[in-house]
């Protein structure tokens, strides 16, 4: 899977994938990023990238021909023929989760847009088709550190990038639910135990209590999933 970020820091996407499990994953060739600095795309003589916003209003913001330029050199590195997405990364867009990155895992490219200042030219993202993406409901300083987040979620997805296969079935959202709490030795740490059906060495009662504790936790958590997970199952 090739992951393609077009963004003013290319050293910040850098310093977020070459370490840990994507950064081994990357040296394995088991996922290829690529980065695009926006400013190479300049089209003045001062460098910049960004302007005035019709209409008025604070702060500046990304032109049309700089980011078009730049999805052009970023595309030139899909294969022909294959299929990719693009996403700008934005406040504004829907909230990026499990469901997506799942989705977006069956891509075998992706190409990113960082934003910065108030934003890019709404023409270039419909030009593009550009699929908007955020992390949370908050506003952060560029769109680098979104990007970073959501190449982590989508590339542990592919296979061969965690060394057990199982952990990306078996852990929170999957299912609808959060993933249960979990124990490693001692079985006593300051006279608190592990419990005890998890030392049972019974299998069908293990994953009875587990599935147990994720709907707790999922319950007093996160409420909107636990009515979700009801509504699925027609209890709600």
């Amino acid at each position: 899977m090739r992951f393609h970020v077009i963004t003013l820091f290319p050293g910040l996407i850098e310093e977020c994938v070459n370490t840990s499990i994507i950064g081994r994953a990357r040296s394995k060739g088991l996922i290829d990023i690529y980065t695009t600095c926006l400013k190479d795309f300049s089209t003045n003589s001062y460098g910049s990238v960004d302007d005035y916003t019709y209409g008025g209003g604070a702060g500046m913001l990304i032109g049309c021909e700089p980011v078009y330029r730049a999805f052009e050199a970023a595309s030139s590195n899909v294969p022909e023929g294959g299929e990719y997405k693009f996403i700008y990364t934005s406040p504004q867009g829907k909230t990026f989760d499990q469901r997506a990155a799942e989705a977006l895992s069956g891509y075998e490219d992706l190409i990113f847009l960082c934003g910065h200042y108030e934003g890019v030219d709404e023409r270039v993202l419909e030009e593009l088709e550009a699929e908007s993406y955020s992390i949370g409901d908050y506003v952060l300083t560029g769109g680098e550190l979104p990007a970073a987040v959501m190449i982590d979620a989508i590339a542990r997805l592919v296979p061969g990038v965690l060394h057990n296969g199982d952990s990306a079935e078996d852990e929170s959202f999957n299912g609808g639910l959060l993933e249960y709490p979990q124990y490693t030795r001692p079985a006593v740490w300051k006279d608190r135990e592990v419990p005890e059906v998890l030392l049972s060495g019974d299998h069908k009662k293990v994953e009875q209590y587990r599935h147990l504790k994720a709907v707790e936790r999922t319950r007093e958590r996160r409420p909107d999933m636990y009515e979700e997970y009801l509504r699925a199952r027609g209890i709600w």
